[in-house]
């Protein structure tokens, strides 16, 4: 008799581990946390980094931004041509399998966090690297006088 009450309790204790762990695992917002580091690198280092939401760094950089954020990346040094990246966001193939694990069990308060806070979106692109173009070629003249 001992044996099959243990056995029940067993069986309930790990069907409410696995149904915590599929509830669970569907919400990228827990998942997947709702920021995400911005990375920014150039060629030459040591330039700097200027984000439109104000934030400013040298290279090699990062940034820990909302996942649904959009800003430019302003990227200068001296002697070099200034470089601009659009950062958009778009949404993540694990941000989507967790809002449809929302979805499919029942959990339409869980998706509109996601959708709300930006848990299910990606910075595109991540990490940013540019070539910094040189002002002028730099090349050195040979006079014949």
């Amino acid at each position: 008799m001992k044996k099959i009450k243990l056995i029940k309790n067993l069986s309930v204790v790990l069907l409410l581990a696995i149904v915590s762990t599929f509830i669970f695992s569907g919400c990228a917002s827990i998942t997947r946390g709702t920021q995400e580091v911005l990375v920014v690198n150039s060629e030459p280092m040591n330039a700097r980094v200027r984000l439109s939401n104000g934030m400013v760094g040298v290279t090699p950089a990062s940034f820990k931004l909302a996942r649904d954020s959009v800003v430019t990346v302003t990227i200068e040094k001296e002697g070099y041509r200034t470089a601009v990246v659009q950062v958009n966001h778009h949404t993540a193939n694990a941000g989507a399998v967790g809002m449809a694990g929302n979805i499919v069990f029942g959990g339409i308060i869980g998706a509109g966090v996601d959708a709300m806070s930006g848990a299910t979106q990606d910075l595109t692109p991540n990490p940013v690297y540019v070539i910094l173009e040189p002002v002028c070629g730099r090349r050195e003249f040979v006079s014949n006088f």
